[in-house]
Parts: C-alpha cells; sequence; structure tokens
C-alpha cells in the first residue's frame, strides 16, 4: 500500500471518529482533542469536501439537539425537586404570564437627503486628509445613487 493511500484510510477513520465526537460533544475544540484531529485540520477538510462539511454539520446539529434535551431534562428534575431557580427560570422562558414585560412598538424611516455642496466639500476635505482619492469617492457616491 502506498503512502498516500496509508494517509487516506487514515483520514477516513479520522473523520468517522470526528463525526462521531460531534454527535456526542458539539464544540470542534472539544471533540478534536478527543480523536486526536487538530482544529486546522477540521477546518482543511471542511474546506476540501462539500460532502464532509455537510455531515460534519449534521453530526453537529445532532449533538447541539442532544445537548438541549439533557439541558431540559436537567432543568425538569431540579423544577421537580423544588428548586426555586430552576422554577423561575423554567417559567420566565416558557410562561408569558412570567416572561419579561417590556413592549417596543414603533416604526422606523430613513429618509435619504442629497448632501448640500458645503456639506461635499467638507466629505472631499476629510477624505483628502485622510488620504482618500477623491475619484474613488466620487465612484462611491455613483454607485450609491445607483443601487438607490
Amino acid at each position: 500500500m502506498s503512502r498516500k493511500e496509508t494517509i487516506t484510510k487514515r483520514q477516513a477513520v479520522e473523520k468517522e471518529l470526528l463525526l462521531g465526537q460531534f454527535k456526542k460533544t458539539p464544540i470542534v475544540q472539544a471533540a478534536c482533542e478527543k480523536v486526536g484531529v487538530g482544529r486546522t485540520t477540521y477546518y482543511r477538510w471542511r474546506r476540501q469536501s462539500k460532502t464532509f462539511a455537510r455531515k460534519a454539520d449534521e453530526a453537529l446539529l445532532e449533538g447541539t439537539l442532544l445537548m438541549n434535551d439533557m439541558a431540559e431534562s436537567q432543568l425538569l428534575t431540579l423544577v421537580h425537586e423544588r428548586n426555586i431557580g430552576a422554577i423561575r427560570f423554567y417559567l420566565t422562558h416558557n410562561h408569558p404570564k412570567y416572561g419579561n414585560k417590556l413592549e417596543i412598538k414603533g416604526n422606523i424611516t430613513h429618509e435619504h437627503k442629497e448632501l448640500t455642496s458645503e456639506q461635499k466639500k467638507l466629505v472631499r476635505k476629510a477624505l483628502q486628509l485622510a488620504g482618500l482619492n477623491k475619484q474613488k469617492h466620487d465612484q462611491e457616491i455613483k454607485r450609491r445613487k445607483k443601487n438607490n
């Protein structure tokens, strides 16, 4: 077996182990450490293979959902044990009567007004002092006008 084939087989095993670890521990750094793969290697694999990136995202999501279930289970256990902090947390986040009462209503409007000739001079001067090219500034203004 050639060196390249050996490396490819080893990487395939490491990738599968890493995907499995993501399902248990959905934290890239922690999962990489457990499997013995560097984070940079993991991110290189993601860049090199869209399939691996998709599988990694799916495994991370599965792991996150598992952790969420475990956290909710622990929270409910504490609620059953009459832990007042857990009870307050649960009610605050799951019952509208106990949630935050702040409500904000309104409309936001933005009016784009053309700069006056004096304002344009000030902008040009500021750009000049900042070392920016007037031509680039004028091109940017034209581009913005087209987009609006």
